[in-house]
């Protein structure tokens, strides 16, 4: 066994204080799953109360996602400056505010500004929430911390749906801005306890501040000796003496000062083999994400069972609220897994099973679309394909690619690195929430599923010769990982090249 990997045998240990932390930071995303899942059944009455065309409604659906594009690329060099933790009191404020401009909203030139608004504060959000997550935990525990966020988006899309059933009572005028504005609370309350928490170890030691470093790697380590060690790679990777025991140490001599257009000339333009070989996967598995057709399930909902036959306005707004229960379900079995299997087969799984999901659904969608009657067996197996849908996503590829684009980069990139998949993965979740009913009118609903189906066929592909297991991998071994993968397929190339030769 290889000294970077961690025995599968070892116990696995989770510290309280680490698990603290990841908790509280990840309390942003549970805010930004709510504005998604309350949304679905807020456009609903938006679209009765303003008479607005579905154009616009795709609009309104997918702006969000084009401003956390902005969000998430500020939010690499802004947490790189100000640090982690304070990056999430940020986004908290940003997106406070959003709500408060939605809640309000007298036209929809003003919902589309809160929703705008909104979006900048879950770019930063979607970045830095994992990345804390990462850099605050262990190798042995950081798949189950760094996908608490992810948990935390599940929950609030289920605290949507149940929103929409509440408030669906109210009046016209009332009900859907409750259920859009009282998201600023929690934000409130969030930027206000994130102070409470300390900053990333890693973080502390870019800017020379080892002595907060080591008092927090005490806090959020077992024992003594694992500080200590975690130090020193941390300090090793950030250039510093291991044997240094200067609490403070100036920032010009740390290896490679990180400026920005150098971070951009690593990272984009001018990276190593390796580097580039991370930022394939990382963006690669932030792409597939959404371009397998997620965003329309989740956030269309509504729309796709109203096309299999169910047509109270009631029932839809409850077989969404079975969408969320069966999405918190999978990605929380996922979180207690994902250390123990490991981020590749729980990937090869997950996508395995959205290809048969999407094909049946499809396949429903098309025969009720065709038939002169309704058919109660697609009805139901519609339904069935649907959660199907949402258990394989949520077990696998929903979680890990968060968790594998947060660990994959080196130290100084990382937060730059994040904040680019992340950028990928709106631009995805923008493409697809806003296309989709334009999508679905040119070559069906059904067809639509269909290209996801095709699409989730090239992710499997994708994963399986493009991204090696992290599991167990500290996070200072990650460049040694992908450079002997980088070397593995070099030479898998010249042996094909000579054997086709001879």
């Amino acid at each position: 066994m290889e000294s970077g990997a961690i025995s599968g045998n070892s116990e696995r240990k989770i510290n309280k204080y680490a698990c603290a932390c990841a908790v509280v930071g990840s309390m942003i995303s549970i805010i930004f799953g709510y504005d998604t899942g309350v949304m679905s059944g807020a456009m609903i009455f938006i679209k009765e109360e303003f008479t607005i065309k579905e154009g616009q409604l795709e609009v309104l659906a997918g702006i969000l996602n084009l401003c956390a594009l902005v969000g998430s690329l500020c939010a690499g060099r802004t947490s790189d400056y100000i640090g982690r933790r304070y990056t999430i009191m940020l986004a908290s404020i940003i997106f406070m505010l959003g709500s408060i401009l939605m809640g309000y909203a007298p036209s929809y030139g003003v919902l589309l500004a809160g929703r705008c608004t909104a979006g900048i504060g879950v770019g930063f959000a979607l970045m830095i929430a994992p990345v804390y997550a990462a850099e605050i935990s262990s190798a042995n525990t950081r798949g189950l911390l760094s996908s608490l966020p992810e948990i935390g988006i599940s929950v609030g899309i289920l605290l949507g749906y149940i929103s929409n059933n509440v408030f669906a009572r109210l009046s016209l005028k009332l009900g859907w801005r409750v259920m859009l504005g009282i998201a600023a609370a929690p934000s409130l309350f969030l930027a206000i306890g994130i102070l409470k928490m300390p900053e990333s170890p890693r973080w502390l030691v870019m800017q020379g501040r080892v002595g907060e470093a080591k008092n927090t790697l005490y806090k959020v380590c077992d024992d003594g000796e694992e500080a200590e060690h975690r130090l020193k790679e941390i300090k090793r990777a950030a250039g510093i003496d291991e044997n240094c025991n200067s609490d403070v140490v100036e920032v010009s001599k740390l290896r490679k000062p990180a400026g920005e257009g150098e971070i951009w000339k690593e990272l984009i333009f001018r990276p190593t083999p390796t580097v580039r070989w991370m930022l394939i996967a990382g963006v690669g598995v932030h792409f597939f994400e959404h371009a397998t057709g997620t965003e329309a399930v989740i956030l269309y909902g509504p729309r796709i069972f109203k096309k299999a036959g169910v047509t109270a306005r009631r029932k839809l707004l409850l077989a969404t609220v079975g969408v969320g229960l069966t999405k918190l379900t999978f990605i929380t079995i996922s979180t207690f897994i994902i250390d123990s299997v490991g981020r590749r087969k729980l990937l090869l799984f997950s996508i395995a099973g959205m290809v048969v999901a999407l094909t049946g659904l499809a396949t429903c969608l098309t025969a009720t679309e065709r038939a002169e009657e309704k058919l109660i067996w697609a009805l139901v197996l519609s339904l069935i394909f649907v959660y199907m849908f949402i258990m394989f996503f949520n077990v696998g590829l929903c979680p890990v690619c968060w968790v594998y684009s947060s660990e994959i980069f080196p130290m100084k990139l990382r937060a730059a690195g994040a904040s680019v998949c992340v950028a990928v993965n709106r631009v995805m979740n923008a493409t697809i929430s806003m296309s989709f009913l334009s999508l679905s009118a040119a070559i069906t609903i059904g067809g639509a599923f269909y290209l996801f189906a095709a699409v989730a066929v090239l992710a499997w592909c994708f994963v399986y010769f493009c991204l090696p297991e992290t599991k167990g991998r500290r996070l200072e071994e990650m460049e040694e990982l992908f450079s002997k993968s980088s070397v593995y397929r070099k030479n898998e190339k010249k042996q094909l090249e000579l054997v086709n030769n001879s």
